[in-house]
């Protein structure tokens, strides 16, 4: 129902795992618990938050592969492939925490699958991963799924997309189930700047954090009121639980209308979003009844299917995308925590690394204005059908989601460009990103993050038949883009490896990062679609051609 928290992986902290693991070290209990600051952490912003994590990665991966001091031994010869040790149960958790992994290997021989699994190093098995735990769903959860109509993890791979449960009109309860005693539902004004500041100050205290908590989106009103007034919103489906005493907003959901094409066929969707049930109530189990409520509302407008993501694992992904990070203001993200430093660099070295030109290199590259909505529309709609699963826009939708609106948004939440050839004055490329900042939590220095996520790009060169030539042309208009984002005094550019961005991702210098975002269609079964990494998380451009359609 959310975005996913991911900030960059720290290479220390996986190879100093990886490597006691190889030489059978351990770490006293002591050692975990104790201030990182006692570690020789410098005192420099940041650096207990990174000492912390390292010896919480270390501890929990040694765990779990049985390489620290409850295994019952010493890791003997084996221990450069201590996976090798895994036990059954090892495996399904591991499995569970690396969602592509598992659909790599759902279709293999289960006795071949775990022989395949032992013989990877555990440095292939902690990419991506949220050692965390951020990926795992409490059986509570999958218990209310189970329920639902969505696809099961153990349903057969090989069938036909389509709906799953076939929705009577006439069945639909016409109003909400009762909510536990002392709370209320409302249908959420957003329209009024109260309500909507309600709902802001919800989502930025209680929303989408990391597994460390140190970093929380932070969805601001202007965002608010572009994410969910795009064209054919509903007020009804704004929905809010509030304390009945005070009024308190305490849990919120949303959704918008989408038409997503899923292969050859377009299903008219909700798009559900910015669940948040505040802290104190997460007992309550709220959550599960906030999606039947949604559920029924969509449901009495005749709309049956819809489309969701998480950072978590729930029956059942589409697909599932790695999230990439490119650093625009380097020190910055070091400070902070959201950037390590290799062992082989300096802080000067990695500054120097992510250089971004001071000016963009395309003749012909400028903002989009409203003129170019009509072919803009036409680029990205021809370019989207190059992908299983993607969005069909119209042009009112594009110049809502495209074209800064003051008067919806005072403060900007979306940047666009387009190339015009000099020669025909035609456009051939265009490229989007938006803003998401996250909060800083505990740093004395710094109180945000200002990170540009990639949006939708197309260009007239991803039709040509010799693939070098999109390639380079993409790499050219994203790196303008950087340049762009670099101007506007963003500190990070963040991408997923969906639409073709696993072509330009190592190239413009961008880090893996921790976290992933599973895609999720509610009543509807297909079959799976790439998410461009491969069995190990890492990113390939062969499995481009799955995911089209971003979510914030």
């Amino acid at each position: 129902m959310s975005a996913a928290s991911s900030k960059e992986i720290d290479p220390v902290a996986t190879e100093e795992a990886v490597n006691e693991i190889a030489e059978g070290e351990e770490e006293s209990g002591e050692d975990e618990e104790h201030n990182a600051a006692d570690d020789g952490a410098t005192g420099e912003p940041g650096e207990a938050a990174k000492a912390r994590k390292k010896k919480s990665k270390k501890a929990k991966l040694k765990k779990l592969v049985g390489a620290g001091k409850d295994s019952g031994g010493e890791t003997g010869e084996s221990s450069s492939k201590p996976a090798s040790k895994l036990t059954a149960q090892g495996i399904e958790e591991l499995l569970e925490m690396n969602p592509s992994l598992k659909a790599e290997m759902a279709g293999m021989d289960q006795q071949k699958a775990v022989e395949a699994l032992r013989k990877l190093d555990v440095a292939d098995l902690m990419t991506g991963m949220s050692i965390g735990g951020k990926n795992q769903k409490d059986m509570a959860s999958y218990k209310f799924w189970q329920t639902q109509p969505v696809t099961r993890f153990d349903d057969k791979k090989e069938v036909d997309d389509g709906p799953i449960k076939q929705i009577d009109p006439g069945k639909v309860p016409k109003e909400p189930r009762q909510l536990y005693e002392g709370f209320d539902w409302v249908t959420m004004d957003l329209e009024n700047e109260a309500e909507l500041t309600e709902v802001h100050e919800l989502l930025s205290g209680h929303y989408v954090e990391d597994a460390d908590a140190t970093f929380r989106l932070t969805y601001t009103a202007s965002f608010l009121n572009w994410a969910l007034k795009s064209p054919g919103w509903r007020k009804e489906w704004h929905i809010g639980v509030r304390v009945a005493k005070t009024k308190k907003l305490v849990a919120f959901i949303s959704g918008v209308p989408v038409d997503v094409r899923i292969r050859d066929k377009t299903v008219r969707c909700s798009e559900v979003n910015f669940m948040v049930v505040h802290k104190k109530l997460r007992s309550k189990r709220l959550a599960p009844v906030l999606i039947e409520e949604i559920t029924r509302r969509c449901y009495l407008l005749g709309i049956y299917q819809a489309v969701y993501t998480g950072g978590t694992v729930l029956p059942t992904p589409v697909t599932t995308c790695r999230y990439f990070h490119r650093p625009l203001d380097w020190l910055k993200l070091y400070d902070v925590g959201f950037s390590g430093l290799p062992h082989s660099s300096t802080k000067q070295r990695q500054v120097a690394k992510n250089f971004v030109p001071t000016a963009t290199a395309l003749p012909g590259f400028r903002a989009m204005d409203s003129k170019d909505v009509k072919p803009v529309h036409d680029l990205l709609s021809r370019y989207l059908k190059r992908f299983l699963m993607a969005p069909e826009f119209t042009e009112e939708e594009i110049a809502h989601w495209f074209i800064h609106n003051e008067k919806l948004s005072p403060e900007q939440v979306v940047w666009t460009y387009i190339v015009d050839d000099p020669k025909t004055g035609k456009i051939t490329d265009f490229t989007s990103f938006y803003l998401l900042e996250s909060a800083v939590i505990g740093n004395p220095k710094h109180e945000t993050v200002r990170a540009a996520y990639s949006f939708y790009y197309a260009s007239e060169s991803a039709f040509d038949k010799d693939e070098k030539v999109f390639k380079d042309r993409l790499n050219a208009l994203i790196l303008d883009t950087l340049v762009m984002a670099k101007k506007a005094n963003f500190d990070v550019f963040n991408a997923l490896t969906l639409l073709d961005n696993p072509l330009y991702l190592e190239q413009q210098k961008f880090g893996p990062g921790d976290g992933q975002l599973h895609y999720y269609l509610y009543n509807y079964r297909a079959k799976m679609i790439p998410g461009g990494v491969d069995t190990k998380n890492q990113v390939d451009a062969s499995k481009r051609g799955g995911m089209g359609m971003v979510f914030f």
